[in-house]
């Protein structure tokens, strides 16, 4: 089964590059995404009542914490809702494997878990590392230190970059990522 999802781009980056910001402006020029997120929210729901029975909780920030310092229980979420939403990202990838378009599919952790060998075109939204704390500081009202320990918990932006097949650079102001988003989208023609 040599890669049968020729138009999917893998859309990943690290906390604080501008990911949703490049998924928004992709979605405005008529791509299609598929957001793992999104689904991975949809599944949480969905089984609510045994994570409520393991966690003793649904409250999504209460649970974050708990695995955030808990590998063991991060691994029961995991398995608990990782296969379905790769079954799902898997589904629907299908069905815009058909449009014959290149579409993107959202992977926050692609690099992390490794566990979509099916895409092989990656795209890596770029922001460097003191910027990216930054932003994390400023649009989660954390502090460094926290928006420090979430950074070292992914594989660092500058492998990511120098891993990827395209990049999209989101260092400065939106007027620049989308002059290089379109940049991007030309390649890609």
């Amino acid at each position: 089964m040599e890669n049968e999802f020729k138009n999917a781009i893998v859309l990943t980056g690290g906390i604080g590059t501008g990911k949703s910001t490049v998924a928004s402006f992709l979605k405005l020029y008529g791509y299609k995404i598929i957001d793992a997120d999104k689904i991975s929210k949809e599944i949480f729901e969905a089984k609510k009542d045994k994570i409520k029975e393991i966690f003793g909780t649904i409250d999504r920030k209460k649970i974050r914490k708990t695995v955030f310092n808990n590998k063991e229980k991060l691994k029961i979420l995991e398995d608990l809702i990782l296969p379905d939403v790769k079954k799902e990202v898997i589904a629907r990838s299908k069905k815009l494997e058909n449009d014959k378009v290149p579409y993107f599919v959202d992977l926050p952790l692609f690099f992390e878990k490794q566990n979509y060998k099916e895409f092989d075109k990656v795209l890596v939204i770029y922001a460097p590392k003191e910027l990216q704390i930054k932003r994390v500081v400023n649009r989660d009202k954390v502090d460094e230190k926290n928006a420090k320990a979430i950074l070292n918990n992914q594989i660092d932006i500058e492998e990511k970059k120098a891993k990827a097949d395209f990049v999209i650079d989101n260092s400065k102001d939106l007027k620049h990522l989308q002059k290089e988003i379109e940049k991007f989208l030309k390649q890609l023609k």
